[in-house]
């Protein structure tokens, strides 16, 4: 039973965080400029063109530029790895830190179904 409320808080928490993420800030996809169903290709596409204008060799002694360089890259290497971005859309950037936390792997043995069983 405790289990069971564990993970519908830990469920409730992880849909909190992702709609404060996209109320709080920019999303990933705002980041590189591509609507969320963008394609692979699409994604690559924009992200080249973003650092290239961003990328600190050109932009030396601007901060801003380094600090926009530096998000793009991270949204890069999110979208650009399906199972990430599978995980980021479904549960934010939330999401992805308990994931790099559980070492890449699952919920940790626990199964998100075992909230809806009986």
């Amino acid at each position: 039973m405790a289990n069971r409320r564990i993970a519908i808080l830990l469920f409730l928490l992880c849909g909190l965080a992702s709609a404060i993420t996209s109320i709080a800030g920019k999303s990933y996809y705002e980041f590189l400029q591509v609507p969320k169903g963008a394609s692979d290709e699409q994604i690559k596409r924009a992200y080249r063109k973003l650092a290239l204008k961003y990328h600190p060799d050109k932009n030396q002694g601007n901060e801003e530029a380094n600090k926009k360089f530096a998000e793009i890259n991270n949204a890069y290497e999110v979208l650009s790895d399906n199972e990430k971005r599978n995980i980021y859309d479904r549960y934010g950037e939330e999401g992805l830190k308990q994931h790099a936390a559980s070492g890449g792997r699952g919920g940790g043995g626990m199964n998100i179904q075992d909230i809806f069983s009986s």
